[in-house]
């Protein structure tokens, strides 16, 4: 499984400095690929090719993009399997999961950038002009590793669909299905230039992507001091930045829920992926007057998550992607210890019967307060905390006591009330009783959490300059 090549200018080619790194699997604990490190004269070539490509791509009409799109959507389908086992092994996703989250949410976004482009208006009168949206230019899209294809498709489908050309940089972590996402890409017969991919790491390949005076917007999903970094380096050619970064979402269930019930929901929603979601509910608000019943609650919901090997169909939960994080997780574990909070399930150390992989023990915090490293920081782990309350006031000031504002959620048997509630909490998007995913709606943050949204209308602008032509009769 080496892939020692770039994709640049519609070819796949050899790095300009030969540099390798080992891709591991996250469930041996073994290398089981190889990919190239760019440097800084790949990304300058790969921009060059992006920025030949975008006059006439920019051209294109319509019906062009969207046979480029359907050709993509076609490809990734027949592909499906092999990109979710790809997944799988690269980063630890439960092949059930790769399947049908991670794989299936990317193909989505392809689904839904078709959707919009179809009838999207690129030119409207507006008083006496017109007001035309035309692509930005090159775009540079940085990737994470948790969601490795989801943030790649939620990036380049609008990006294509808006007539932009790309550069991109999947995470080094995770980056092999990018690479068949790529071929996939080639075989839709998009023009050489249109879409380019480097591997490499973020102090490398990202940050020469992000200060490259061609790139005319950066498109960063990650951490929040490494998209504050993204911004500084942007900043000197003042080209368009959109960022989704890091969250420590609150989950405020309401007296009247069905509290054993929120609980479980919740506790199952903050360990998706292993916990290593931007937007999970970390921390879980419960009226003081049901902490007992919360706390069993989480105890077995816990009890009914299966780690496993995460090529074993009835596996729910695998690794965590890296010795790194796992070393984070386990430190931020101990800290919740060391700081008094209750431990309700899981605690420090791998679980029962495992002795390879990154595994982490699913784990719920109780008795959590305001000050705990645990409820400030993005653990990105399968960690929750429960903090109780005294009044709805107090619940929302807790919401919102942080510096990040990606998500919220909300659960009440009053609906009414509950969106009341969710009006009150500074967040990109509020989830009301375990509403689902909705690839239309916009995604992003408030505060640290980012700027600029991604899925729909709303990311498919991010794409578009706005032109006003005045004095134009039609």
């Amino acid at each position: 499984m080496n892939q020692l090549k770039f994709y640049v200018d519609g070819a796949w080619v050899d790095p300009a400095v030969p540099s390798t790194l080992g891709v591991v699997n996250p469930a041996t604990e073994q290398t089981f690929a190889t990919i190239s490190l760019g440097t800084a004269q790949d990304v300058d070539r790969a921009v060059k090719a992006a920025r030949r490509a975008f006059a006439s791509y920019a051209e294109t009409t319509r019906e062009e993009r969207l046979g480029y799109l359907r050709r993509i959507v076609e490809g990734f389908r027949a592909r499906l399997p092999e990109l979710a086992r790809t997944m799988t092994l690269e980063m630890g996703s439960p092949i059930t999961f790769s399947t049908e989250r991670q794989a299936t949410v990317a193909l989505f976004h392809f689904e839904e950038a078709l959707r919009v482009l179809a009838d999207y208006p690129f030119e409207e009168r507006m008083g006496a002009g017109i007001v035309r949206r035309e692509p930005i230019g090159v775009c540079g899209l940085i990737t994470p590793w948790n969601w490795p294809l989801n943030q790649v498709a939620s990036k380049v489908a609008p990006a294509l669909a808006t007539g932009c050309t790309v550069v991109l940089k999947p995470s080094e972590i995770a980056p092999l299905s990018a690479m068949l996402f790529a071929e996939i890409v080639h075989e839709a017969g998009l023009p050489p230039g249109v879409f380019n991919l480097v591997n490499g790491d973020g102090p490398t390949v990202g940050q020469a992507i992000a200060a490259h005076p061609e790139v005319d917007l950066v498109s960063f999903t990650g951490s929040t001091a490494a998209g504050i970094q993204v911004a500084k380096l942007a900043a000197d050619t003042v080209k368009r930045v959109a960022q989704e970064l890091g969250g420590k979402s609150a989950n405020i269930i309401l007296p009247d829920a069905d509290i054993r019930a929120a609980v479980t929901a919740g506790v199952h929603a903050c360990n998706t992926n292993a916990g290593q979601n931007c937007q999970s509910p970390t921390r879980m608000l419960v009226p003081r007057n049901q902490r007992e019943l919360a706390h069993q609650a989480a105890r077995e919901a816990v009890d009914s998550i299966r780690l496993g090997d995460p090529l074993d169909p009835a596996t729910t939960m695998g690794p965590l992607v890296s010795q790194a994080q796992y070393d984070k997780v386990q430190r931020l574990i101990q800290s919740g210890v060391e700081q008094g909070a209750t431990l309700v399930a899981g605690g420090t150390g791998r679980p029962d019967q495992v002795n390879q992989g990154y595994y982490v023990r699913p784990t719920v915090f109780g008795d959590v307060t305001r000050d705990m490293r645990i409820a400030n920081e993005e653990i990105f782990g399968p960690v929750l905390s429960i903090l109780c309350y005294d009044s709805e006031d107090e619940a929302v000031e807790i919401a919102n006591d942080t510096p990040f504002g990606l998500a919220g959620f909300v659960q009440s048997k009053d609906i009414g009330h509950a969106r009341k509630v969710a009006n009150r909490i500074r967040a990109g998007r509020v989830y009301l009783n375990g509403a689902p995913f909705d690839r239309s709606l916009p995604f992003g943050g408030y505060k640290q959490s980012g700027n600029g949204r991604e899925f729909g209308v709303f990311g498919f602008e991010e794409y578009l300059e706005v032109k006003a032509i005045l004095g134009s009769p039609a």
